[in-house]
């Protein structure tokens, strides 16, 4: 109990480090960029990939199960609902943190270990502002772009099982998505995303 009030003590004021420097390191937008490189476009691949296959296996259970009801065309609401409130943002972020997460920790780890954090603290330099809040900001802006990307490509998977694998009607599928699908219910996705990516 005493461990974990320590740690908890000590995650918090990392955290507030980390928030108060914010300011300041939006006035190097260069290292920002580069760890948006580095999280985000690195994780394309992954996330459209995966996405695709999500959105496959997600259109094949969607379509099992609406068709008991005889609801198929339903299958373009159905799997762009799942995908944009639920599936979308946890499975990106799950994704993110096993290949952009574990990435940064060896990184910063390495740096560690070899005294880099040392030598800047001795020239005076924040490590805190110059090796983590641009990180921190990289994520912070990534994941929601990214949840976004896998959201897309998975309708698409969707579409793909649905209309070419089995014959949905492609209007039916995409008007009734278009005419369910709401403004908030994407801002929902993307602020989820967001919360992850914090």
């Amino acid at each position: 109990s005493r461990n974990f009030i320590t740690t908890m003590g000590a995650v918090t004021l990392f955290l507030g480090r980390t928030l108060g420097q914010l300011p300041r390191a939006l006035l190097r937008p260069g290292l920002i960029i580069e760890q948006i490189h580095n999280a985000g476009a690195l994780s394309l691949v992954i996330i459209m990939t995966c996405g695709l296959f999500v959105g496959g296996v997600l259109g094949l259970t969607a379509y099992d199960l609406l068709l008991r009801f005889g609801s198929e065309e339903a299958l373009g609401t159905a799997g762009a609902l799942a995908l944009i409130k639920q599936l979308g943002p946890v499975v990106t972020a799950l994704l993110f943190a096993g290949r952009a997460g574990t990435a940064l920790a060896s990184e910063i780890g390495l740096m560690r270990a070899t005294d880099q954090l040392t030598a800047m603290e001795m020239m005076a330099v924040d490590p805190i502002r110059r090796v983590v809040v641009p990180r921190f900001l990289g994520g912070l802006i990534s994941l929601p772009l990214l949840t976004i990307i896998f959201i897309a490509i998975g309708i698409f998977g969707v579409q793909l099982v649905g209309v070419q694998q089995f014959g949905v009607d492609k209007a039916s599928f995409w008007s009734q998505m278009r005419a369910a699908v709401e403004v908030s219910d994407v801002m929902e996705g993307v602020i989820k995303g967001t919360v992850f990516g914090f």
